[in-house]
């Protein structure tokens, strides 16, 4: 388990991260999500040891994490920073190689990679010669080239068209699924809803929400839910405990304070007809994002 505890930072006179804390568990997805500024690069970098604290600390398996636990890390920065001039498989090659894998390991990692993220045809290519989207596929590339046992991801589906991200989002799951704790970040809601398991939401450098995926939406507001019946469905306003957030004929969507103020509709419902549908409406990421930071 990756471990944030109590991590601050200033920039001069301006502190960027107050009193963050937050795990990352094996085989988790964790999706780390905020507005621009609200904190999450320099979380991530800290965590990297390219910038430091001030104070607060991050742990690996309960203890700090030192030099040679980084480099066991695949590490994708918000910024390309690949050799424009050399070609992809080479690059990937000496990258590999820098982390102490041999030459033969370091070649077949990269053809697999290039293969399995549709630039198996690009291998001999430039990196400056690809479009921005297979760039941003040649940068996930060289984050897992070394076969990593834990992944820092920063933006890693910027850029990125529909069919690319579907095949990011399956390597990804892979990985999560080997083993791998992954932190990553996106302004992409849909996807991170889609991809994690965890959620961590930043803004103004202070952790506003921090739990699994589930839980949060589970937790959010008041339970929501929604009821087909035939005909008019004024009659849910008049339920204690209920607030209406729309109807119409044939279905309402309401909110209750209680389990036992939405069964009162239900039963109240089948009293009076069929029921053609009920159930919980859960909030999305992008509902709950909203509320909490603004």
């Amino acid at each position: 388990m990756l471990e944030i505890r109590g991590v601050n930072k200033h920039y001069g006179s301006r502190q960027v991260l107050k009193d963050v804390s937050f795990t990352v568990g094996d085989a988790r997805m964790t999706g780390f999500v905020g507005g621009n500024g609200a904190g999450k690069t320099t979380t991530m970098r800290i965590i990297l040891g390219v910038l430091s604290a001030d104070s607060g600390t991050v742990l690996l398996d309960g203890q700090p994490l030192t030099a040679g636990d980084r480099r066991r890390f695949g590490y994708m920065p918000e910024e390309r920073g690949l050799y424009p001039k050399m070609k992809v498989a080479e690059h990937l090659v000496y990258l590999a190689r820098l982390h102490g894998l041999p030459t033969a390991s370091a070649k077949a990692n990269a053809d697999a990679l290039l293969e399995r993220l549709g630039l198996g045809e690009r291998a001999g290519d430039t990196v400056q010669s690809l479009s921005l989207g297979n760039q941003q596929r040649a940068q996930i590339a060289a984050a897992l080239v070394h076969d990593p046992e834990f992944l820092v991801l920063d933006e890693p589906f910027s850029g990125l068209d529909p069919m690319a991200v579907e095949v990011v989002l399956n390597v990804l799951r892979d990985y999560a699924a080997g083993g791998a704790p992954v932190l990553f970040s996106s302004h992409q809601l849909d996807i991170v809803e889609r991809l994690c398991d965890d959620l961590v939401i930043i803004a103004d450098g202070e952790i506003r929400a921090n739990g699994s995926r589930e839980g949060l939406r589970d937790d959010f507001g008041a339970p929501r839910f929604e009821i087909g019946v035939p005909g008019d469905t004024d009659w849910v306003r008049e339920v204690p405990g209920v607030a209406v957030v729309s109807s119409s004929a044939g279905s309402a969507v309401f909110e209750a304070e209680t389990d036992a103020a939405s069964q009162a509709v239900l039963q109240q419902a089948l009293a009076r007809g069929p029921v053609h549908s009920f159930g919980r409406q859960r909030p999305s990421l992008a509902t709950i994002f909203k509320e909490i930071v603004t």
